[in-house]
């Protein structure tokens, strides 16, 4: 298959960058590869919206940048703050256009509602009740299905980018398109493209807890470390302070930063509330410093997990403002003005990911990565709340106009495309291979949630990496013998980004944002 375009990734970077795209060059024959269906994505999940200033009487972007740059513990690429925050008004006016909506201020409809979550000093929470994600990604979706130059391949996911290791011509330093593999058929097919858009998500998978689907295992991180392209800080790992935590959970369900930002208390044990005893902010500190004091609150106690109350606030506000939050909750038992909520951190996003320039441009010529697979500086150490959002329709935005230059001055010809083979691999697969497969996969998260979780030590560094060599061995040995899979690819991409956490992780020696080292404490 042959495109101009190829993004990897359904969420809220890569429609939008597609729909831009689209309506800019209709011209271009543009592929999209959605893992699952294309109304599910990382994006879908988000609740509290996007950090976006709007009243320029109470808020500045001066103001949202130095929160930015306190919450990633100065360690933010300041140009690029400036630029995510400054071009956030029109992004989201772009956004709207395109059919998302968002809450309005009661009996003014041309005012925005406008929340307030962890780390900000003002209210400048763009949202839609909460479940913000969702209405994004629906408007996309809805969006995406009237443009004609956009093919859409549902259920299929990202093997491996194509690059010059894949071919015995000339070697041109680029890439090249992608090989995908069906998640029905189990066929691998190659996409060929001008300009290939990773767009992939985080990894939240690595871990045994976290708030990302089953479909967040660092596919685009993973396959962009094999091309040799240059990946950072992806040590820099947030864990959401307030996940429902509940006995025989499938997954943990996420109670958003905006129910802090509403007036929620954390208390522990002995019902008392303790973030003040950890910093002045409260409730309504940043997530790295929240989710560190919840897990040393666990330590002290016997309980595993912290409590969320919102029992000293208006029930029918709270339930006006969060209503997917308390229908999930009343679905085990739990109300909000009557009980307390369980909650304790689990991995939630990824800061770090791909290096990009300011461009969205990757070290490999041909090749842009955007959204939370990608590294552009904005996050430093810690990520604001509610600033993942924004980075999104930022890049997007970014990576069109990059596209736009980088076809004027370059078009790959058309036989030597062709020319590139096809994936060739074993086409057998070994007996009892997938039960083998899912207890590896539990054994890399093992690893990860145990000694490369909120807290480390350089001990315990150094034992993942000797532990996890045997996932890698093991790994590599299913890889060679057996026909891929999606499943023997989930597990290849944790096992990857798994040693890339733990190696960087290694090579830091000082505590920011969310990494803490208890050696350096």
């Amino acid at each position: 298959m042959c495109s101009d375009v190829l993004i990897i990734g359904s969420g809220i970077a890569g429609l939008s960058y597609a729909i831009e795209l689209a309506e800019q060059r209709p011209d271009l024959n543009i592929v999209i590869i959605s893992k699952r269906e294309v109304f599910e994505s990382n994006t879908k999940y988000a609740q509290g919206g996007i950090a976006v200033v709007q009243n320029f009487v109470s808020d500045s972007f001066e103001k949202h940048v130095n929160d930015t740059l306190l919450a990633g513990d100065f360690t933010c690429d300041q140009q690029v703050v400036r630029k995510v925050v400054k071009e956030g008004p029109s992004r989201l006016k772009r956004l709207m256009s395109w059919g998302a909506q968002f809450d309005q201020v009661s009996g003014q409809s041309s005012l925005l509602d406008l929340g307030k979550e962890g780390g900000h000093t003002a209210n400048r929470i763009v949202h839609h009740k909460d479940k913000s994600g969702f209405e994004i990604q629906r408007a996309l979706v809805q969006r995406l299905k009237e443009i004609k130059n956009i093919s859409l391949l549902e259920n299929h996911t990202l093997v491996d980018l194509i690059t010059d290791h894949h071919h015995n011509m000339t070697a041109r330093n680029r890439c090249y398109g992608a090989y995908v593999i069906s998640l029905e058929t189990l066929s691998i097919v190659k996409i060929s493209a001008q300009i290939t858009v990773l767009s992939t998500g985080g990894a939240g998978q690595v871990y045994k807890h976290t708030t990302n689907p089953e479909s967040a295992t660092g596919d685009g991180i993973a396959a962009a470390y094999r091309a040799k392209v240059r990946v950072k800080n992806l040590h820099y790992v947030q864990f959401h302070p307030t996940a429902l935590a509940l006995e025989n959970q499938k997954a943990p369900f996420l109670i958003s930063e905006a129910v802090r930002g509403f007036g929620a208390h954390l208390l522990n044990e002995k019902k008392e509330r303790f973030m003040l005893n950890y910093d002045s902010r409260g409730e309504l500190s940043s997530r790295d410093i929240v989710s560190r004091s919840i897990e040393k609150e666990i330590k002290k106690q016997e309980l595993p997990h912290v409590f969320l109350s919102l029992k000293h606030l208006d029930e029918l506000e709270v339930e006006n403002a969060f209503p997917t939050i308390s229908k999930e909750c009343k679905k085990h038992g739990l109300f909000f003005h009557k009980d307390l909520i369980p909650v304790r951190p689990a991995a939630h996003y990824f800061c770090g990911g791909i290096a990009v320039d300011i461009d969205a441009r990757t070290s490999l010529d041909g090749l842009l990565a955007i959204g939370e697979c990608s590294h552009t500086g904005l996050h430093g150490a810690n990520r604001l709340a509610s600033n993942s959002l924004l980075e999104a329709l930022v890049y997007a935005h970014t990576a069109v106009n990059t596209t736009q230059v980088t076809l004027e001055h370059e078009w790959l010809e058309k036989e030597f495309l062709n020319k590139i083979p096809q994936w060739n691999h074993p086409q057998e697969i070994l007996d009892r291979y997938s039960e083998k497969i899912s207890n590896l996969k539990l054994g890399v998260q093992q690893i990860m949630s145990s000694k490369v979780g909120v807290f480390k030590t350089n001990k315990g560094l150094v034992k993942a990496e000797q532990e996890l060599d045997y996932y890698y061995q093991s790994t590599k040995k299913y890889y060679q013998q057996n026909k891929m899979t999606p499943q023997l690819l989930e597990l290849r991409n944790l096992v990857n980004v798994s040693y890339l956490i733990i190696k960087q992780a290694q090579q830091t020696k000082e505590n920011k944002g969310v990494y803490y080292n208890e050696d350096y404490a």
